[in-house]
């Protein structure tokens, strides 16, 4: 039996909540905090650390246990009402993390820890019939957001150096999607609902999933490491 995601560990136990995870692409979202930080004029490594830290029990945690929630596309075993504990209290704890920042430093960032928090809600539980849970919204909370929220955080405003990685950060999430469309149907799907034209593809954009995650991760360490 194909495993549900080329990062997915066997099931059961302690493997389920490292695959719950998604590792490649969690690091991959991180990356972009990283980049909005750097570009920002200011080096503040706390508030590096502060953010990133939000954006792993968001985005890391609670977007993929919401996610888990609907239909298990991850096959683990994790309870459900563990999913939903996990979710609540990352997703609530990732919003006081941005609220002591915000009024630390400006109260105009509690407008990104609400949409944010909405964001991850609306995404991964498709609300409002699924409004919210397209290519677009995917690239925009998953790609733009990490970076504008890390450096408006750092800059308390945008500047175009932001804007110009934040459509870096969504056309990079567009390509994930794109790719792997093909490569969740081949692994998830039953063999009689995947066309031949998944089935052909899929090696290649899996490979290629698996480069543009190595690369953006190294995009964030490069950034990084400039301001040091």
């Amino acid at each position: 039996t194909a495993r549900p995601a080329f990062y997915a560990l066997r099931q059961g136990g302690w493997r389920d909540y490292v695959t719950l995870l998604h590792p490649p692409y969690t690091l991959w979202n991180l990356s972009y905090v990283a980049l909005g930080w750097a570009l920002a004029p200011v080096r503040d490594w706390a508030l590096l650390g502060w953010t990133a830290l939000a954006f792993l029990l968001a985005l890391g945690v609670g977007a993929h246990a919401l996610d888990e929630l609907q239909g298990r596309p991850l096959q683990t075993l994790i309870p459900t009402r563990v999913l939903v504990t996990l979710a609540v209290v990352s997703i609530g704890a990732a919003s006081a993390i941005g609220s002591v920042i915000a009024v630390q430093r400006t109260l105009w960032l509690l407008a990104f820890v609400a949409a944010g928090a909405f964001l991850v809600i609306a995404y991964n539980l498709e609300l409002l019939g699924g409004a919210f849970h397209g290519a677009f919204w995917l690239a925009a909370s998953w790609g733009s957001f990490p970076v504008l929220t890390a450096y408006f955080a750092a800059a308390h405003t945008l500047r175009i150096a932001a804007i110009a990685a934040a459509i870096y950060a969504f056309a990079m999430l567009l390509i994930q999607r794109w790719l792997s469309t093909p490569v969740r149907a081949v692994r998830r799907k039953p063999a009689s609902e995947v066309t031949d034209a998944q089935r052909a593809i899929a090696p290649s954009a899996e490979r290629a999933l698996k480069v543009l995650a190595a690369l953006n991760i190294c995009v964030g360490i490069a950034a990084l490491l400039a301001r040091v």
